[in-house]
């Protein structure tokens, strides 16, 4: 007979890690994330929300590690573009202004920021700042409009994202 270890494990490390990068994410990203283990993954959240190691916000629907910070939403949005990618994806983790994750898929460093309207020049200014180590980048916008507007190097794809099921729509600036 196998213990609780052993059968969850690889996949509870995972989870605890991946709610305490990135801090709030919704019951639906977690499952896109394990793809094919989502009923394992519905019973972990549930064990570890009875054990107090991580919390869920009925008014948000967000499970999140209990930091004080509010959840932020451009982050969510670029989970739901890591889900897209997650069959592929040997590592990810969230990092510094102005990406706000980084993820390797097919052996290629992605970088996934976030273009908020009125934010090009500050985001255009910080990555002109950087080495760019990305072999590529997806930028998420709001409105596919915003496109003709930016100026960002090495960007491989412009995307929305539909913040109510995560379909994540890709662009390519002409």
């Amino acid at each position: 007979m196998k213990t609780r270890d052993q059968i969850y494990g690889k996949e509870a490390a995972e989870l605890l890690r991946d709610i305490t990068t990135y801090h709030y994410l919704l019951q639906e990203q977690l499952l896109r994330l394990y793809p094919g283990k989502e009923d394992k993954i519905q019973n972990l959240l549930s064990f570890f929300v009875k054990q107090g190691r991580i919390f869920f916000d009925n008014s948000t629907r967000l499970y999140h590690d209990g930091t004080e910070a509010s959840p932020d939403y451009e982050m969510l949005a670029a989970v739901w573009v890591l889900a897209d990618f997650i069959d592929r994806t040997d590592y990810h983790s969230s990092t510094d202004f102005p990406a706000k994750l980084i993820f390797i898929a097919d052996g290629e460093l992605y970088e996934v920021l976030y273009a908020a309207p009125g934010n090009d020049a500050l985001l255009e200014h910080a990555l002109s700042r950087q080495t760019n180590d990305a072999e590529k980048r997806i930028v998420i916008v709001e409105q596919p409009e915003q496109i003709a507007q930016l100026s960002i190097p090495d960007v491989t794809a412009y995307c929305t994202v539909d913040m109510q099921n995560g379909a994540v729509q890709y662009f390519k600036q002409e």
